[in-house]
């Protein structure tokens, strides 16, 4: 299943024409996503590959995001293009922050050529703390920066007012247990 993301409308962005994300669930416990990115990729600014390692703040600079509910609890994911992640948890909106530990490292790869950069990132949601209902609400998003210090914003869909991933607003993918790509 592919869906577009969408440019937040208080931000611009000269660099990238279009975001969308492709998910599948290869299994019934895991997540497949794969951030495609189109534009002027060498107008983005994004750090080398590295070794793919836990890191905080990564939303401070190019980042691919998801965000998994069930109920008000959820999960936040944050993909680097260094191959850097972070997950976290939450109780509900923004409450009770806390490292996901119970998350092992997703598998992460990028691809670039200078109209298009995609990063794939493998997720296994078995050690999930949420309630084990059938059904999952998912929140896509991304920031991107340009080499001029420039961030847009990309969601699903976007709440009034300010950029914010977390609102409830933006979780409009529903994926139950039993879809399968």
């Amino acid at each position: 299943m592919r869906q577009t993301l969408r440019l937040h409308p208080d931000s611009s962005c000269s660099a990238v024409t279009n975001v969308e994300v492709e998910i599948a669930r290869p299994q019934t416990r895991s997540l497949a996503l794969a951030y495609v990115v189109t534009g002027r990729i060498s107008d983005v600014a994004m750090p080398a590959v590295s070794v793919a390692t836990r890191m905080d703040e990564l939303w401070r600079h190019t980042c691919f995001e998801a965000f998994v509910a069930a109920g008000v609890a959820y999960y936040e994911f944050n993909f680097a293009p260094s191959r850097h992640w972070a997950a976290y948890r939450f109780s509900s909106y923004r409450t009770d922050m806390r490292v996901a530990t119970e998350i092992g490292p997703p598998h992460i790869t990028v691809e670039r050529s200078p109209e298009r950069y995609t990063l794939q990132a493998s997720l296994d949601l078995d050690q999930l703390l949420l309630s084990r209902d059938a059904t999952f609400r998912l929140g896509l998003s991304a920031v991107i920066e340009e080499k001029s210090g420039r961030r847009s914003y990309w969601a699903l869909a976007h709440p009034s007012g300010k950029a914010d991933f977390h609102n409830s607003d933006c979780f409009t993918l529903e994926l139950s247990e039993t879809y399968q790509s």
